[in-house]
């Protein structure tokens, strides 16, 4: 963090420095590129291949931290789970120095979210409309096949459901928890390409209107997020995290899932 930069060069002896650092209903999926740990429906289906518009894959490994880092976080009695802060503790060297006795410094590290902690992940399947496909063959004889076309390309967003302190870091945090718990392929934005198309056919009985609807699915993630004010310790070579202040919230959060669509199909005498 860029508030950080300039506090730690006032240290005398010591230099901070860059350093080195569930089983699936057959036929619910369509190769589903992982194995996903809850019940999917048999009217959820993949697009991955067929989408025009190809979702980026979301990146976020569990980022382990370096023995430093682990010395400090164990200091501080709490977990801390923050990617951000771990990714700064791991780019940091604190050396030792060999005439640091009697020296003293505390420096303030800012005010961070430390940890979520997930108390519910639940699946959505219909979370958002996306496309109707409509056929009216009230005029004809004998049945009318159908089959999935969208027909604009449709953003999907996700997101906190309140406004809480450093927004971004939690929903980093959310998002490993839930794809941890559900092994989805999970982000707070994904997109269905104009003209993604699916084979499945449904069939329109003659005399009625036929009406195929798609949405797209989306995860219900609950839990608590915990905040505190972060300060290092340096007392003589001894190293540590202080942590005060510290509070916990409740949050929720809708994460959509990428590329799985489900799909309800009615058909009707009169129009819907």
């Amino acid at each position: 963090m860029k508030r950080l930069l300039f506090l730690l060069t006032i240290l005398l002896s010591l230099a901070f420095q860059p350093g080195n650092s569930a089983a699936i209903p057959k036929g619910a999926l369509d190769e589903m590129p992982a194995v996903s740990k809850v019940n999917v429906p048999p009217s959820v289906r993949n697009i991955t291949k067929e989408n025009t518009y190809p979702n980026p894959t979301q990146d976020l490994p569990f980022l382990q931290p370096s023995e430093l880092a682990k010395q400090l976080i164990v200091s501080s009695g709490t977990k801390i789970e923050n990617p951000e802060l771990i990714h700064m503790l791991n780019e940091s060297n604190i050396a030792k120095a060999p005439f640091a006795f009697g020296y003293r410094a505390t420096i303030y590290l800012g005010h961070w979210a430390l940890n979520y902690q997930s108390a519910e992940t639940s699946p959505n399947w219909e979370y958002q409309k996306i496309n109707t496909n409509y056929f009216d063959n009230r005029g004809a004889n004998g049945a009318y096949k159908i089959h999935y076309v969208q027909e604009a390309q449709k953003t999907v967003r996700g997101g906190l459901t309140a406004k809480i302190p450093a927004s971004d870091d939690v929903q980093k945090m959310m998002l490993l928890k839930a794809t941890e718990k559900t092994n989805l392929p999970l982000a707070f934005e994904t997109i269905v390409g104009a003209g993604t198309k699916k084979d499945q056919e449904y069939n329109i009985p003659a005399k009625r209107l036929g009406y195929l609807n798609a949405y797209a699915s989306a995860v219900n993630e609950k839990g608590k997020v915990t905040y505190g004010e972060v300060y290092l310790i340096l007392k003589g070579n001894k190293r540590a995290i202080a942590l005060k202040n510290v509070t916990s919230q409740g949050i929720g959060a809708w994460i959509p899932i990428q590329d799985l669509l489900s799909f309800s199909f009615t058909s009707s005498t009169v129009p819907r």
